[in-house]
């Protein structure tokens, strides 16, 4: 996928002066080596940061290396003011973290007492407001650290594309969802560039791309990606008219952003005049690494962003649709002795889920607009364009960021599986279990108001989720409480 950053860390061990600083170095290129095992490459900074001069040297090297991310990384105690200096400098996210002592037979003259320089490092990082990333438990062996550096890189990448994403929509919220409507004054405090746009700007820019000499090959590339599932052949010239007058739109709009991402309105005047529905594109241009959200969802477009750069997979935006019947949950008993009825339902979109992420995808016609916009005696035409297929199993990860109506930036987090069972329906729909789905729908998706578009991750990325959310600033971060964990208001009776 494209249109995410590359985290480039770069390393930096501090040492206060009344320790030995090679007992820091030593440390650092232990942890640079246990890091090499893992696959994650590091720029490591040689100079020692004792002092102020220091920080200018390391910042100067960071610079050089090129680095957008960095680990502070106490090998002794560290020097709290220069140490914590460093951090607010630089220009990107930064971890820190600090040397466990190694061996009870050095405890005289190597031990580095980074436990206690942890503390007055939190400490000093709150005087200067710097909100760095400090893992749940930040203190350990070389290949500990090792491994919470690793953790940290989904982290700071997505706090690296934040800053330098551009959002844009086509077209108000449709009425009857007014639900996806929220006030965007919390993405420009993110740092996220939105760009509003009628759907005549968008309609202006597709007729001129009418008899562009892209729409073939375009067309041919997803006749091809669609193979024996390509059930509506006749829309796709329409499809890919409309793919490449979205990417175009990108290139000529993004201005000083680096990445983009789309929340579209898609229904029903956009039948009626663009002659399809988008849903198809939608889910190509997830593929490659845009997220483009049903019906003008601002928050669910940046919801699929951070899913899919935690994952480093295309994500998903699903309706939280319907309840799994009685006896379809009997039928599948067998395989469902982890799970209750009311911890599954069914996740639903007319067709925007990547092809990679289907069991048998099929290019077909959206039921719901053809009931509402063509003659039902008819072959559909304008209402063509859905990608359909049962959503693969495996892990999964349900997320939305979401602001409320006073300004305040929300989110829920919730694992759980996609279950190996035909859901027996139409669109890109999946049987989804959650652990306690039913109290987490009350008292968080009910009780604290969420709309009914819910992320969809490819993995079980809560951990990483939950910290984004925390370094974004966001107070109120829910997730699926365990039987026996009230939520604050659920009856105990």
């Amino acid at each position: 996928m494209t249109n995410m950053p590359t985290v480039k860390l770069g390393i930096v061990a501090v040492s206060r002066d009344c320790f030995p600083a090679t007992l820091s170095e030593e440390r650092r290129k232990a942890v640079v080596a246990a890091l090499g095992k893992t696959h994650v490459s590091v720029a490591e900074v040689k100079t020692i940061v004792e002092n102020e001069n220091h920080v200018l040297e390391a910042l100067a090297e960071l610079k050089t290396a090129g680095c957008n991310a960095l680990v502070v990384y106490l090998g002794n105690f560290g020097p709290e003011g220069p140490e914590t200096m460093l951090a607010q400098r630089f220009c990107g996210p930064v971890m820190f973290a600090a040397a466990a002592e190694e061996t009870g037979k050095n405890l005289i003259k190597g031990r580095g007492d980074a436990y206690c320089g942890m503390l007055n490092a939190s400490y000093n990082l709150g005087l200067r407001k710097v909100n760095a990333y400090i893992p749940e438990y930040p203190v350990g062996t070389a290949c500990e650290v090792a491994t919470m550096i690793k953790e940290f890189v989904p982290i700071a990448k997505a706090l690296i594309a934040i800053k330098k994403l551009k959002l844009f929509t086509f077209g108000p919220r449709p009425f009857d969802f007014l639900a996806c409507n929220a006030p965007i004054k919390p993405l420009f405090d993110l740092g996220i560039e939105i760009q509003e746009n009628s759907e005549l700007d968008l309609y202006a820019k597709f007729k001129e791309n009418e008899n562009d000499p892209r729409v073939e090959k375009v067309a041919a590339e997803m006749a091809t990606e669609l193979g024996q599932g390509n059930k509506q052949p006749g829309v796709l010239k329409r499809l890919a008219q409309l793919e490449i007058t979205l990417l175009d739109w990108a290139e000529a709009n993004k201005g000083a952003s680096e990445y983009f991402i789309f929340a579209n309105k898609c229904w029903p005047a956009f039948q009626t005049q663009f002659g399809m529905v988008p849903c198809y594109v939608n889910s190509r241009l997830a593929a490659r690494g845009i997220p483009v959200s049903c019906e003008t969802d601002i928050y669910g477009a940046i919801t699929e962003y951070i899913l899919q750069i935690v994952t480093d997979l295309p994500a998903t935006l699903l309706d939280i649709n319907n309840t799994v019947p009685y006896d379809m949950y009997e039928e599948n008993k067998k395989s469902l002795t982890n799970y209750k009825p009311t911890d599954m339902f069914m996740g639903f979109h007319c067709g925007n889920t990547p092809i990679c992420h289907l069991k048998n995808g099929e290019m077909k016609y959206q039921l719901i607009m053809n009931r509402l916009l063509e003659d039902p005696n008819k072959e559909p035409d304008i209402t063509r364009g859905t990608l359909e297929g049962q959503i693969n199993p495996g892990q999964v990860t349900l997320f939305r960021i979401q602001s409320t109506a006073d300004c305040e930036l929300k989110s829920y987090i919730a694992q759980g599986e996609t279950l190996d069972i035909d859901p027996c329906t139409f669109g890109g729909v999946g049987i989804i279990a959650v652990p306690e789905m039913a109290r987490f729908y009350r008292h968080v998706l009910v009780g604290k108001r969420y709309p009914h578009h819910a992320g969809l991750g490819f993995g079980h990325v809560g951990k990483a989720l939950f910290s984004i959310m925390k370094l974004l600033g966001v107070g109120d971060v829910a997730y699926n409480k365990p039987a026996g964990q009230l939520y604050c208001g659920e009856n105990p009776f």
